[in-house]
């Protein structure tokens, strides 16, 4: 049985994306953020592991059709993570989020040679990227912790081809093309 190792998940959560949210938080995290709002998600032996069966299980009988996924680092376990989002949208259809401290960029080039990376990020609804930088803290901008965070929108866009022109201003409600 797969297993995947979390910190924790939040059942309902308003602060971890738009709408009522159920929020995993993946356990382990190489970027180490300083002052980060989840330092017990760092280390990679800490959390615990739990069947991924019975978590999409729970995902299913929340009737929280919206998934987040949090750190921790969620792609240091992106496979584990497609396997869920799969088990979990063979069942029902949620939206899904994924917070992440690498660039998007990067990501995508990590892409290429790791397909559960570029799966993740195919089954990811919208994208947050970048490290959580202390100085560039602003509690007044929606779903992020600094503003050097980006917010991807890839709904309706092919994220290997549009990525770089597609940012979504939560802010003020629109999107933003570069």
């Amino acid at each position: 049985m797969l297993e995947i190792k979390i910190a924790g998940v939040i059942k309902n959560s308003i602060v971890d994306g738009p709408g009522m949210r159920y929020v995993i938080f993946t356990q382990g995290c190489p970027h180490k953020c300083e002052q980060c709002h989840n330092p017990e998600t760092h280390s990679f032996t800490g959390g615990k592991s739990v069947l991924i069966k019975d978590l999409a299980e729970e995902i299913i009988s929340s009737k929280t059709r919206r998934l987040t996924f949090s750190g921790g680092e969620p792609f240091c376990q992106a496979k584990e993570l497609v396997y869920l989002s799969n088990l979990v949208l063979s069942r029902v259809d949620v939206s899904i989020i994924t917070y992440t401290g690498y660039s998007c960029e990067d990501l995508l080039k990590m892409a290429e040679t790791d397909k559960d990376i570029e799966n993740l990020l195919a089954i990811s609804q919208f994208l947050i990227d970048g490290k959580y930088v202390h100085s560039k803290r602003n509690s007044g901008i929606k779903f992020r912790g600094s503003l050097n965070q980006r917010v991807f929108d890839f709904t309706d866009y092919n994220f290997l081809h549009k990525f770089s022109d597609i940012t979504l201003d939560w802010d003020n409600n629109k999107i933003q093309t570069n």
